[in-house]
């Protein structure tokens, strides 16, 4: 057996060659090479996976309090008609009892941004379950009207909580790419929340007219339960743990949410510098509440943006059509309780399908053409509803058209106006009036859906059914020309470079002033002389 070199100098067995292009070559020249680099795209695809799995998992927890505002909207729509019956209310405290929980849940959503600054978002999130628990168990109770009203009260505080704070503890602990679609999950559950309690109102339909509210406004209870291992399972944001100094810790959670370490000190660098780290004394000289009560031009840019939004989300009249829905079918010839009722469950059905399409359009498509498409088509819909009960009677036919404007009006709501309103509060304002200006936010939507809900009979009553939808039309057509005019995009964009955006776009409207000033100089002189 002999030895013989090849031509690069190397000795083969048996004569044969080691060269270059030989197939066999020396198990310990390139092979280990390979090796290391199939194992480290390994690890790193092991590593974006478990990143993925696991924000998934806090956004989904996170968003479980929204069930209950979605579940209290359902559930309500069909338990009153029992309620009514059972208590012996008017139509006055009917409007009061649906709309009340809203106006309340702005004293929780205004006391949440200060709590959730105090102690943290997550213990936040568990204080909401609490109070709606102690709510929800107590209007199940009821012996009377009153009662019954002290128990709405809880729940609202209870929601103002929840509903403020979920979209704000997603957006700070998901990455850029998709922090849009995982901002969603709190409206997502919204309307899951709605089509259980219209499924709720349904099964629980023939029951007792004393036993029937009582069951559907327990099953509400049971979402909240869930909340309290979703505690055990979810981390703190990192950017309330960095405005606590705890910077190990908030270093600890980005290297679970992040795919990339080396993009973990990047933005923790980032996160740094905007909780005002890097020139603390400049904001320690304005409170919060003064900074938002007199704010520079970027953060009323801001302000104008979040607070208009959340405005045009609810007075367009959706929990109109959600909480009102019995009556709204029952204008148009419905007159079977229980026909009422499984008509109502294909509106949440609706509601909660069209949502996904905003999972997948938003961080692909971007915030403000889902915002356009979603208040042009809810416009078209809500006028053709009030031509439908405007031009023709009762009957089978304006049926059919009800509910399919009335399913369209919440499909269009739910790709765009639903949940991207709730991204866009969470993401533009300033890490350090972030909860307390999306508090705000909160306030204004809680505000403007309670007006609605406890004056659309009312209303409805002095000018038609048909006559409020021709006025919500009107508004979601106000809400087109805003979207327009003063919403930026922010997709794929970090939650730092979006107020760097605002602040830029102020430096650049001054600029533009001033050489517009300047422009004008030259034309005066230039007309002197002249």
């Amino acid at each position: 057996m002999g030895f013989q070199e090849n031509g690069n100098g190397e000795m083969g067995l048996a004569g044969i060659p080691l060269g270059a292009k030989n197939k066999y070559k020396r198990m310990n020249s390139e092979l280990p090479e390979d090796n290391d680099d199939v194992l480290q795209q390994q690890q790193q695809e092991e590593r974006r996976s478990s990143a993925r799995k696991y924000v998934l998992a806090c956004a989904i927890f996170a968003s479980l309090n929204n069930v209950l505002l979605g579940y209290d909207v359902g559930v309500m729509s069909g338990a009153v008609i029992f309620i009514k019956e059972d208590l012996k209310i008017t139509e006055v405290q009917v409007e009061f009892l649906v709309g009340i929980l809203s106006i309340i849940s702005l004293f929780g959503s205004l006391g949440g941004g200060r709590t959730s600054d105090i102690i943290g978002r997550k213990w936040t999130m568990a204080l909401a379950a609490v109070v709606f628990q102690m709510g929800g168990l107590t209007m199940t109770l009821a012996p009377s009207y009153a009662v019954l009203m002290v128990g709405r009260f809880l729940a609202g505080i209870g929601i103002g909580f929840g509903v403020m704070i979920s979209p704000i503890y997603i957006a700070e602990i998901s990455p850029n790419l998709n922090r849009g679609s995982l901002t969603t999950f709190p409206e997502i559950f919204i309307n899951v929340g709605i089509m259980f309690g219209y499924v709720s109102n349904y099964a629980f339909s023939g029951l007792s007219v004393h036993t029937s509210w009582r069951v559907m406004l327990a099953v509400g209870i049971l979402p909240s339960i869930f909340i309290g291992f979703a505690l055990f399972v979810i981390p703190e944001s990192p950017r309330w743990l960095v405005m606590q100094n705890r910077v190990d810790e908030a270093r600890s959670v980005l290297l679970k949410t992040n795919e990339d370490e080396k993009e973990v000190e990047e933005r923790l660098a980032e996160i740094q510098q905007a909780a005002g780290f890097a020139n603390s004394e400049k904001y320690e000289e304005t409170p919060v509440w003064r900074e938002l009560l007199f704010p520079p031009p970027p953060l009323r840019r801001m302000l104008i943006t979040g607070l208009g939004i959340q405005c045009f989300q609810q007075i367009s009249g959706i929990d109109a059509t959600v909480y009102y829905s019995p009556e709204i079918f029952q204008a148009a010839g419905i007159e079977d309780k229980t026909k009422l009722l499984a008509a109502t469950v294909a509106v949440g059905v609706t509601k909660t399908i069209f949502i996904l399409v905003a999972i997948i359009l938003i961080d692909k498509l971007g915030r403000k053409p889902l915002l356009l498409i979603s208040t042009i088509g809810m416009t078209v819909c809500l006028f053709c509803m009030g031509a439908t009960l405007s031009l023709f009677g009762q009957g089978s036919f304006v049926i059919a058209l009800s509910i399919l404007f009335v399913c369209g009006n919440v499909a269009f709501f739910s790709v765009g106006l639903g949940p991207v309103c709730w991204v866009l509060t969470s993401e533009i304002f300033p890490l350090r009036v972030r909860a307390q200006a999306s508090a705000l936010g909160a306030v204004a939507n809680r505000v403007c859906s309670g007006l609605v809900a406890m004056s659309f009979l009312s209303v409805s009553e002095a000018i038609s059914f048909a006559g409020t939808f021709f006025l919500f039309a009107a508004i979601s057509a106000l809400a087109i020309a805003f979207v327009f005019t003063l919403v930026p995009e922010t997709k794929g964009k970090s939650l730092e470079q979006i107020e760097m955006m605002f602040q830029n776009m102020y430096e650049r409207q001054g600029k533009e002033m001033e050489l517009g000033d300047v422009e004008q100089l030259v034309q005066n002189k230039t007309g002197l002389t002249n």
